[in-house]
C-alpha cells in the first residue's frame, strides 16, 4: 500500500535555506506526479509544489524563484529545496502522491524564526 514520509523539517532563520524530503513506498514511485503542500496554523492546506512523471514542475507564485521541487526516482524521494525563507512558510509541510490522492502523511514542521 502507498506510504509516504516526511523529514527533514525544523527551527531556520529568517532568510535561510532548508530541504525536506519524503520518501515512498508501496508503489511504482516514477509512474506518478508528486506535490509538496503545507499548513499554517488555523489555515487551509495549500499545493506549494508539483513534479510531474516527466520531471515538468509549476509552483505556486508565493514560492516561485525560492522553491525547487525535485524528485530522485531510483532512490523513491522527493525533495522541495526552500531558500530565502520568510516567517509566512512556516507551516507543516506534506507531500503527496496522484497514485492515492486521499492519502495524507504525517507531515514535517517547518518554522522560520526572525
Amino acid at each position: 500500500q502507498v506510504q509516504l514520509v516526511e523529514s527533514g523539517g525544523g527551527l531556520v532563520q529568517l532568510g535561510g535555506s532548508l530541504t525536506v524530503s519524503c520518501t515512498a513506498s508501496g508503489y511504482d514511485f516514477s509512474l506518478y506526479g508528486m506535490s509538496w503542500y503545507r499548513q499554517a496554523l488555523g489555515k487551509a492546506r495549500e499545493q506549494v509544489a508539483y513534479i510531474s512523471a516527466f520531471h515538468n514542475t509549476k509552483y505556486a507564485d508565493s514560492v516561485k524563484g525560492r522553491f525547487t521541487i525535485s524528485r530522485a526516482n531510483a532512490q523513491r524521494t522527493l525533495y522541495l529545496q526552500m531558500n530565502s525563507l520568510k516567517l509566512e512558510d512556516t507551516a507543516v509541510y506534506f507531500c503527496h502522491t496522484d497514485a492515492r490522492p486521499n492519502y495524507w502523511a504525517r507531515g514535517t514542521q517547518v518554522t522560520v524564526s526572525s
